[in-house]
């Protein structure tokens, strides 16, 4: 396992060698460091700068600097040039036999017209699905925040777990999607830094989307979260399909003024509305519980919509390995898509909302009614009330 953390390399070396935390701590305390200094370490994947931290370290991991960095995954820039000229008898150390991707019988524990859901871990099913069959993946994993879900789901790992964990899932998405076929990964920005360095090394990168979070609480010593990351990488050179996106301008709820002024370019934008940038500022947290489909958290019918509609066509064939309450398969299967999906925790939240449509299908309308246009009927008629241009000041005679 590759370290993103000192502190879960010091973990390591304590079950290794049969000690204690207790007796880790104590080691640490009689070189003046203390247990907060060490937690510390949780976040920190380089050796402490202080000469009596590093080699009290160094010590008690019985490793050398080097031997350190490369648990970490770095080579240390004085060893590049020596690293890169014994490439092939680095690669003759490494090489192993990985044997072909053998399928596995994969017994749906649901099924529509369209789609597929299975039940069960996400990296043991999709070594099941074949080689370059899915045309675009979606994938919410748990943030690692700690939270309570369904029995099995583990939320609480360390870090270096937890990202060699979310690189195997990668590994597998990467595996199952076609050549020009893409990717979305919505996480924390923490989490995103990793995975698209991972993505990137193997796919081509499309895009950073920042989704704006509408209900944050301040973090002592840094900057105001407000957004998720959505991470999007292609398979290959190009995108295979590509529709764009238009949503209304961005109008202030009270008075129906614009957010951002165009200035005299507003008799040249489109009456289909503005063009998707990658900032999304119109996603809502559902919330309300006559949206919610189970106590956890879930994401909108308009943001799968949005990605759905920009990245595929009829037809095409959707994967998300982390079902959750089943916002993805949902909207896939009222667009026409084919879907393949699976969720290790609870499962009937999903068959129930496919089962009883109505309720997504009345949101997606909403979703609709409300673009294709760059104002809404509602806004139009505020910014009336409140002499704000409208479009038809400028549509020619």
């Amino acid at each position: 396992m590759r370290f993103f953390s000192i502190y879960d390399l010091i973990i390591s070396k304590t079950h290794d060698k049969n000690i204690t935390i207790n007796e880790m701590l104590s080691f640490f305390s009689a070189r003046k460091i203390s247990k907060a200094t060490l937690i510390s370490l949780q976040q920190t994947s380089f050796l402490p700068d202080k000469p009596a931290f590093k080699n009290a370290v160094i010590d008690f991991l019985g490793m050398n600097e080097l031997e350190i960095e490369l648990a970490m995954g770095h080579i240390p820039a004085e060893y590049r040039e020596s690293y890169y000229e014994n490439i092939s008898h680095i690669a003759a150390l490494l090489q192993k036999s990985t044997g072909d991707n053998v399928l596995k019988d994969l017994e749906p524990l649901f099924e529509t017209d369209l789609g597929k859901l299975y039940k069960g871990d996400c990296i043991e099913i999709m070594k099941g699905l074949p080689n370059s069959c899915m045309d675009l993946i979606f994938a919410d994993p748990p943030f690692n925040l700690g939270k309570t879900y369904d029995f099995g789901i583990n939320d609480n790992m360390t870090m270096s777990k937890y990202i060699n964990w979310t690189y195997e899932w990668l590994d597998q998405c990467i595996r199952i999607l076609k050549p020009g076929g893409r990717i979305f990964i919505y996480n924390l920005p923490k989490w995103g830094t990793y995975i698209a360095t991972y993505l990137g090394e193997q796919l081509t990168f499309w895009d950073w989307i920042a989704v704006d979070m509408k209900f944050n609480l301040p973090i002592q010593n840094r900057l105001y979260p407000a957004h998720y990351a959505l991470v999007s990488f292609i398979k290959g050179v190009k995108a295979q399909t590509y529709h764009n996106q238009r949503m209304p301008l961005q109008t202030c709820r009270h008075c129906g003024g614009e957010i951002k002024d165009y200035g005299g370019y507003k008799a040249k934008m489109n009456p289909l509305g503005v063009n998707v940038s990658d900032v999304w500022s119109d996603i809502y947290p559902v919330r309300h519980k006559n949206s919610k489909n189970r106590k956890y958290n879930e994401l909108s019918v308009k943001l799968l919509d949005r990605i759905i509609s920009m990245s595929t066509n009829e037809g095409d064939i959707v994967f998300d390995p982390f079902g959750g309450s089943g916002t993805t398969f949902a909207v896939a299967q009222m667009l026409n898509r084919r879907w393949i999906g699976c969720e290790l925790g609870d499962c009937d939240v999903i068959v129930k909302r496919l089962k009883n449509p109505a309720r997504d299908k009345k949101q997606l309308d909403k979703v609709r009614e409300e673009s294709g246009c760059l104002f809404t009927q509602k806004v139009e008629e505020l910014r009336k009330k409140n002499g704000f241009w409208i479009c038809s000041d400028y549509e020619e005679n």
